[in-house]
C-alpha cells in the first residue's frame, strides 16, 4: 500500500511539475515510471517467492490483477502516459499462475471445510430434539441454506474481484461443491429419518428440512440453470429429500385410510357416502400439520394426498367384488360414485389442491357404469383414455366386471376400442400406471 501510494503520488508530481523542466527527448516520465515499476515488481516477486499466508496471497493477487492495473495505472492523470510505456504485470506469468493455483486450492478447501462444519452443526441441532423456529407460520432451519449459499457466493465474489479468469475458475470448482454438499445433507437427513422416529419433534424437524430445500432450489434455478453446472443433479437431490420427507409425513395417514377404503367393497358400496365422510374426516386431521410447510411444498403434499384418495377409490372399483346385472343397480352405483367424487373434489380443492387433472377420473368411470348403449360406452372409454393415457386393458377389464350385463362380444369390442385409442398416446400424469390389477 505504501509503495503504491508513493508511486502514484510521485508520478503525478512528475507529470504535473517535473516533466516540463526537461527536454522532451529525455523522456523523463518514462524513466521515472520504469524505475518505480521495476522496483515495485521486484518487491512483489520477492513477496511472491516467500512463504505467504492465504490472506497475503489474496492481497498480492489483488494488486497484480486488479489494484495496480485498474486503479493506479488507470488514474486520470497518469493513464495516458502509462499506456504508452507497456510496463507489463507486477509478476511473471508463471509466478502469477502459481499464486493463483495456491489461492484457488486454499479457497476451495476452506469453503468445503466450512460447509462440512455447517452440516455437522445442523445435524447436532436435530439431535437436540427442539422444535424448529417458525417464520410466517412455517417451520424452518434457514441458517443452513443461508450459510451454504453465502459461503459459495462470497467465495465466487472474492475470486471475481481478483480477476474474471480467477473468478471463473473458482466458480467452476465450486459448482461441484453444492451437489456434493446436498448429497451429504440427503444422507444425513435419511439417517435422521430412520433413527429418530421417537423424537418429540420428529415431524417438525422433517418439515423444516423440506422447507430448507426451497432456498437451495430457488438459488440453483436463478443462478446456475443457465450455466447448466450440475443443475439437474442438484434439483434431483432436492426432490429426493422433499419426497422422502413427504413419504414419512403421509405414512400414518395412508395406513389409517386403508381399512376405511376396504369398507366400500365390503358393504357393496351401499353406505359409500358415510365411508367417504370418514375418509375426509380422517384426512382433515392430518392436513392441519402440513400447514407448516412452505406453500409450494404444502401444495405438493396436498396433490399427493388428492392423488392417493382418487387412486385408492379406483383400486376398490377394480377389485371385482361387485357385479351388477340390471341397469337400475348400475345407475345407483354410478350416482354413489358421482356423489363421492364431488365430495372428494370439494374437500381437496378447499384444502388447496391444484391437481385439477384428477377431477374427471371418477365421474368418467361413473358415466361408463351408468351408460347402457354400447356406442356411448365406447365414446366415454375413448374420452377416459385420452385424459388418462396410462389406462390399460387390464384396468378396464377389471372395472367392466361391474357391468355384468355386457356380453363377451361387447366386452371384447370395448376393450379393443381402448387399445386402438391409446396406441399413439404418450403417458401424461400417472394415475392408472400406479394401480396393479390382481
Amino acid at each position: 500500500l505504501h509503495m503504491g501510494k508513493t508511486m502514484k503520488e510521485d508520478l503525478t508530481v512528475v507529470v504535473k511539475y517535473i516533466r516540463q523542466l526537461y527536454p522532451a527527448e529525455f523522456n523523463v516520465f518514462s524513466t521515472y515510471a520504469e524505475l518505480y515499476h521495476n522496483y515495485f515488481a521486484s518487491q512483489a516477486k520477492k513477496n511472491a517467492e516467500s512463504h505467504l499466508e492465504d490472506k497475503d496471497v489474496y492481497l498480492l493477487l489483488s494488486w497484480v490483477h486488479n489494484i495496480y492495473p485498474k486503479d493506479m495505472r488507470k488514474d486520470h492523470v497518469l493513464a495516458e502516459e502509462l499506456e504508452k510505456l507497456k510496463l507489463g504485470s507486477l509478476l511473471p506469468s508463471s509466478l502469477s499462475q502459481e499464486l493463483e493455483k495456491k489461492y484457488l486450492d486454499s479457497e476451495e478447501a476452506t469453503i468445503k471445510n466450512s460447509l462440512s462444519k455447517c452440516l455437522d452443526k445442523e445435524i447436532q441441532r436435530w439431535k437436540e430434539d427442539k422444535e424448529p423456529e417458525k417464520l410466517n407460520g412455517h417451520f424452518q432451519s434457514e441458517l443452513l441454506a443461508i450459510f451454504v449459499i453465502q459461503s459459495i457466493y462470497s467465495g465466487q465474489k472474492r475470486a471475481k474481484d481478483i480477476s474474471a479468469a480467477v473468478g471463473e475458475e473458482l466458480s467452476h470448482r465450486l459448482s461441484k461443491e453444492l451437489p456434493a454438499f446436498l448429497k451429504s445433507y440427503k444422507d444425513a437427513f435419511e439417517d435422521f429419518k430412520e433413527k429418530s422416529k421417537k423424537h418429540r419433534y420428529y415431524k417438525p424437524i422433517l418439515i423444516a428440512n423440506i422447507n430448507n430445500c426451497w432456498n437451495f432450489r430457488d438459488y440453483t434455478e436463478k443462478n446456475m440453470a443457465e450455466k447448466g453446472d450440475n443443475t439437474a443433479s442438484i434439483l434431483s437431490t432436492l426432490s429426493d429429500i422433499e419426497n422422502s420427507g413427504f413419504d414419512v409425513l403421509l405414512q400414518q395417514l395412508f395406513v389409517q385410510l386403508k381399512p376405511i377404503y376396504k369398507k366400500f367393497t365390503e358393504n357393496k358400496w351401499d353406505s359409500s357416502n358415510e365411508i367417504m365422510n370418514e375418509i375426509i374426516k380422517t384426512t382433515s386431521k392430518h392436513i392441519a400439520d402440513f400447514r407448516t410447510l412452505k406453500d409450494p411444498f404444502y401444495h405438493a403434499i396436498i396433490e399427493k394426498i388428492h392423488t392417493h384418495l382418487v387412486k385408492e377409490y379406483i383400486v376398490r372399483l377394480l377389485k371385482r367384488k361387485v357385479s351388477l346385472k340390471t341397469p337400475g343397480q348400475q345407475q345407483n352405483l354410478a350416482q354413489n360414485i358421482s356423489k363421492n367424487a364431488a365430495d372428494l373434489e370439494a374437500f381437496c380443492t378447499s384444502n388447496g389442491s391444484q391437481a385439477t387433472w384428477l377431477n374427471s377420473a371418477l365421474p368418467k368411470l361413473a358415466e361408463i357404469i351408468r351408460l347402457q348403449d354400447l356406442g356411448a360406452i365406447k365414446i366415454e372409454v375413448a374420452t377416459l383414455a385420452t385424459t388418462y393415457p396410462d389406462i390399460r386393458k387390464r384396468h378396464l377389464e377389471a372395472f367392466l366386471y361391474i357391468k355384468a350385463n355386457l356380453s363377451r362380444g361387447e366386452l371384447k369390442s370395448i376393450l379393443g376400442y381402448l387399445a386402438d385409442s391409446t396406441a399413439s398416446m404418450l403417458p401424461g400424469a400417472p394415475l392408472f400406471s400406479n394401480i396393479n390389477v390382481s
